[in-house]
C-alpha cells in the first residue's frame, strides 16, 4: 500500500480541497500519513496570495524532497497555477497541477508512478464555465466541516492575484450543496462552514441563478443542521435579504468576516474596491442593529502603493471605530501581473512593518474589548481538540476560542460553557452540567 502525505497552505478552500483529495486517494487504496513521515507521494497544496506564500510553498516542496528524494512530489493549487515554471525549477518535482482539474490528481499521480515521467498538467480557464465537483469524503474525528459553494472571482482588485489563479466565478448547483450538507449533518457534524473564493458572489454569474441568501435559507430547513457559519463575504455582496435570513435563524453562527482592506477612500479606489469607508460603516451598523452581539472580523492591508501616513491612520481609526473582534493584517506584497505591482510610490518594507505592528497591537485590545462582553455569560461551544495541559479547546458560535475542562466530553458535540476569564487570544470557562 503506497503512502501519501499532504501539506496545505492558504485559505479554507484549499483545506476543503485537500480533504477531498485525501478521500480520492483513500478510495483508491492509498494510506494517508503525516507530512513529517516517510511517504511515496507528497502533495503540496500551494498558495500565492503573497510572496511569503510562494516562498513557503517552495520550502515545503523541498522538505518533501528531503524526506524521500525518490517520492512523487506533486505541487497543486494557486501558486502552481500562476507560476508552474518556478516550481519546475526544483528538479525533483514530478507533477505540477494548478486549480483546474484538481480532481484528476490521483489519475495523474498514477501516470507518474507508471511511466516515471515529469508532468506539467496546468491548464487554462478558457473552457471552464462550470463548477468542478470535488466530493468531500467524510473526515472522522472532525468537529466542523467546510463545504465549498463556489469557485473563482470576477472582481480583479488591483493588488490581488487570486482571479488569475482561480479563474472566473462559477457557482455550485444549490441542490448539490444541500445534498452534501445533509450528508455531513446526518454523519454527526455539528457545524457547517460555507466557503469559496468569493463566497458572497454565489450565483451572481447569471441573473436566474439562486443567490447566497436563497442557498442559506434552504440549508436552514435541514432538520439535522445545528450550526451554519459563513466564511469571508465582501461588503458589497452583503445584501439586506441575506441579513434577514441570517438574523431570523438560531442556527446561524453569530460571526461575519467582512474584508475592509483600507479605511481610506482614495486607497479603496486605487485598490478597485467597490465601497467607501462610509458605506462600510453603515453596513456594520445595519448588521449590529439586527444581530447585536455578533463578532465581526476583517482583513486590512498596510503599505499599499502610495499609502501615506494620514491614509494609514484613516485605516487604523476606522478599525478602532468598528471594534472588530479580530483582524488579519497583511503587509502589501506586489504580485506580478496585477495593476498595483506597477504603481509608483511603493512603500518601503520597514514602513509596512511599522504600520503592521501598530495594527497588531490594536488587535489585542480589540479582542479583549469584545471578549469581555461575555464574562459570566454562557456560550455554546463545540470542543475540537485538547491542548497540552488537557483542556478542551473549541469555538463558540460567535467564534471565541474557548478552553474548558470536563469529563466524558465528545468532540463535535455542543456544550454550554460559562465564560470566567479573558486571556490574550482566547477565553476560559466552566462547563455547565445539563
Amino acid at each position: 500500500m503506497k503512502k501519501v502525505a499532504f501539506y496545505t497552505l492558504g485559505c479554507k478552500v484549499n483545506q476543503y480541497e485537500t480533504e477531498a483529495l485525501k478521500g480520492a486517494f483513500l478510495e483508491k487504496g492509498y494510506e494517508i500519513v503525516d507530512f513529517s513521515d516517510y511517504a511515496d507521494i507528497y502533495v503540496i497544496n500551494t498558495c500565492t496570495v503573497t510572496h511569503l506564500s510562494d516562498r513557503k510553498s517552495r520550502q515545503m516542496i523541498r522538505k518533501a524532497v528531503q524526506k524521500n528524494p525518490r517520492a512523487v512530489v506533486a505541487a497543486v493549487g494557486c501558486y502552481a497555477q500562476v507560476a508552474p515554471e518556478e516550481i519546475l525549477k526544483i528538479p525533483e518535482v514530478t507533477l505540477v497541477l494548478g486549480t483546474v482539474h484538481k480532481n484528476r490528481l490521483v489519475e495523474l499521480v498514477e501516470k507518474v508512478l507508471r511511466e516515471r515521467t515529469k508532468i506539467n498538467a496546468v491548464a487554462g480557464f478558457e473552457e471552464l464555465l462550470e463548477f468542478e465537483e470535488m466530493p468531500l469524503k467524510l473526515a472522522p474525528g472532525k468537529a466542523r466541516a467546510f463545504v465549498k459553494i463556489q469557485e473563482g472571482c470576477n472582481s480583479y482588485c488591483a493588488y490581488c492575484i487570486i482571479p488569475y489563479a482561480r479563474g472566473p466565478l462559477r457557482s455550485r448547483p444549490l441542490e448539490d450543496v444541500v445534498a452534501e450538507v445533509k450528508t455531513l449533518c446526518q454523519n454527526g457534524f455539528s457545524e457547517i462552514v460555507l466557503t469559496g473564493i468569493h463566497t458572497g458572489a454565489y450565483g451572481q454569474e447569471k441573473k436566474e441563478l439562486p443567490k447566497l441568501a436563497d442557498l442559506v435559507a434552504e440549508l436552514f430547513k435541514i432538520p439535522e443542521l445545528k450550526r451554519l457559519r459563513l466564511s469571508s463575504i465582501e461588503p458589497q455582496d452583503f445584501t439586506v435579504e441575506l441579513l434577514e435570513v441570517l438574523a431570523d435563524s438560531p442556527k446561524f453562527c453569530r460571526h461575519l468576516h467582512l474584508p475592509l482592506q483600507s479605511g481610506d477612500d482614495d486607497i479603496l479606489r486605487a485598490m478597485r474596491r467597490k465601497y467607501t469607508s462610509y458605506e462600510y460603516l453603515r453596513l456594520i451598523e445595519t448588521i449590529r442593529e439586527r444581530i447585536p452581539e455578533i463578532a465581526l472580523t476583517s482583513d486590512v492591508i498596510v503599505g499599499f502603493p502610495g499609502e501615506t501616513e494620514e491614509q494609514f491612520l484613516n485605516s487604523y481609526n476606522l478599525v478602532k471605530k468598528v471594534g472588530f473582534m479580530d483582524i488579519h493584517v497583511f503587509k502589501y506584497s506586489p504580485r506580478a501581473g496585477t495593476p498595483a505591482a506597477k504603481m509608483p510610490d511603493q512603500v518601503p518594507e520597514r514602513e509596512k512593518e511599522r504600520r503592521s505592528l501598530l495594527l497588531l497591537n490594536l488587535k489585542e485590545e480589540l479582542f479583549k474589548n469584545y471578549a469581555s462582553k461575555f464574562l459570566g455569560k454562557i456560550l455554546e461551544v463545540i470542543p475540537e481538540e485538547r491542548d497540552t495541559e488537557g483542556f478542551w479547546e473549541g469555538h463558540s458560535d460567535n467564534y471565541l476560542r474557548v478552553k474548558f475542562s470536563g469529563n466524558n466530553i465528545k468532540r463535535g458535540e455542543i456544550y454550554p460553557v460559562k465564560i470566567t476569564e479573558i486571556k490574550e487570544d482566547h477565553v476560559s470557562g466552566e462547563l455547565i452540567n445539563n
